[in-house]
């Protein structure tokens, strides 16, 4: 049977969710490398990947299908997990780790609705990884089957087109699609929480304790990772939330001065970044029904975003008020104007402008705040010259019951 490869390296990149989900899975476990591969009879190529190890493989690239384990694999049909090669009694004197050069390794099947097995999500890295537990396999279980079905929906949605016979309801299989979502929701709010809460308070026990200025510098790193990761798993839940689920959900209150909240949130990024210097002008006079939360974390995402891209010599302008039947919140930040091109794509979900190339995030911030923007019943929009980049939320103006 012949193979078009170049039809699976489209249908994986026309799949948005891939690169997150590498991204993800890069971050979680602490692997260097993550692809999505075709793996068929007697090829093995990348169609999507992740390398901060620099294992030089893009997608297109391929492997020699011996060489692999995803070939035996695609045979037996289920996932490999090796947390330390050199003390495993089945990979130990294994080909592969000894070709390839690593130590920890996970790979899942990805399997077609019909039962065809596509290819793998596979993960290495040259050092050990704590790999084999239920949260990290569960992990990659629902990212399999998550790219097993859009793989499976866009085969019928091509036939459908061909056919024209096809309606687009006979396609979505509903109750598949809640499944996947309802996991995939599962999965980040919780099986991911967990450890990194356990993480967090090993961290702050060993604060506790008499360090050594090295420990003392090495705790607080992991302090700073599991904020970062913390943050990263609620930008990716709040995006499956959008996408996949019902929408953000607010809880709106009009008790809580939105002045002080405001306040607070800007106090924070000027403790991170004490050599920026950041200014508010808040005059919020009337009260304002919203959800608290979610109008400090547009705040943080918008002032975040400023402090990135802007001008470091010049100050970021934080402006708050109540006007004739409305709130409105803006940021604003001197630096190079920002391309009519890109302004159109600012709010599209993983669309990240390029900085500097230690920039970290999933490029879900401003996303993210455009939602919540539009679940306040309000619109978040962007202005760009040589004097300035202005980001203005506008909401109307609720009665608090």
């Amino acid at each position: 049977m012949t193979t078009n490869f170049e039809a699976d390296l489209a249908a994986i990149d026309r799949i948005q969710a891939v690169p997150t989900i590498l991204e993800v899975i890069c971050r979680t476990t602490g692997m260097g490398f993550a692809a999505v591969a075709r793996v068929s009879e007697d090829r093995w190529i990348a169609c999507a990947v992740r390398d901060d190890i620099q294992f030089g493989l893009q997608p297109g690239g391929e492997l020699k299908l011996e060489t692999t384990i995803c070939h035996e694999i695609r045979q037996a049909g289920t996932e490999v997990v090796i947390d330390h090669v050199a003390e495993d009694p089945t990979y130990c004197r294994h080909h592969t780790p000894a070709m390839y050069g690593f130590q920890s390794y996970i790979s899942m099947p990805i399997v077609l609705a019909d039962g065809t097995f596509f290819g793998t999500l596979c993960a290495i890295d040259p050092r050990p990884a704590r790999l084999n537990n239920p949260e990290t396999i569960g992990m990659f279980k629902v990212f399999a089957e998550l790219i097993g079905f859009h793989l499976s929906a866009g085969e019928r949605l091509t036939a459908s087109e061909a056919n024209l016979a096809t309606s687009e309801a006979d396609l979505l299989d509903e109750r598949k699609t809640s499944e996947l979502r309802e996991q995939f929701i599962a999965v980040l709010g919780h099986d991911l929480r967990n450890p990194l809460a356990s993480i967090d308070a090993g961290a702050k026990m060993l604060r506790r304790e008499s360090l050594s200025p090295k420990g003392s510098t090495i705790v607080g790193l992991i302090q700073n990772s599991v904020g970062r990761m913390a943050e990263l798993i609620d930008n990716v839940l709040d995006f499956a939330h959008g996408r996949l689920g019902s929408g953000l959900t607010l809880e709106r209150d009009a008790h809580v001065p939105l002045g002080e909240v405001l306040e607070q949130v800007v106090d924070e990024l000027r403790a991170a970044w004490p050599e920026r210097r950041i200014d508010t002008q808040l005059a919020v006079t009337k009260s304002v029904s919203c959800d608290r939360a979610r109008v400090a974390q547009l705040l943080s995402n918008l002032v975040a975003n400023a402090l990135t891209h802007g001008a470091s010599e010049n100050p970021i302008v934080v402006r708050a008020a109540t006007l004739d039947g409305s709130f409105e919140l803006s940021v604003a930040n001197h630096g190079e104007p920002i391309p009519p091109a890109t302004l159109k794509r600012l709010f599209q979900p993983f669309f990240r402008v390029a900085a500097r190339p230690s920039q970290q995030g999933l490029g879900l911030g401003l996303y993210i705040a455009c939602e919540i923007a539009r679940a306040h019943g309000g619109s978040l929009d962007v202005s760009s010259d040589q004097e300035e980049t202005r980001f203005t939320f506008k909401m109307p103006l609720v009665q608090a019951f």
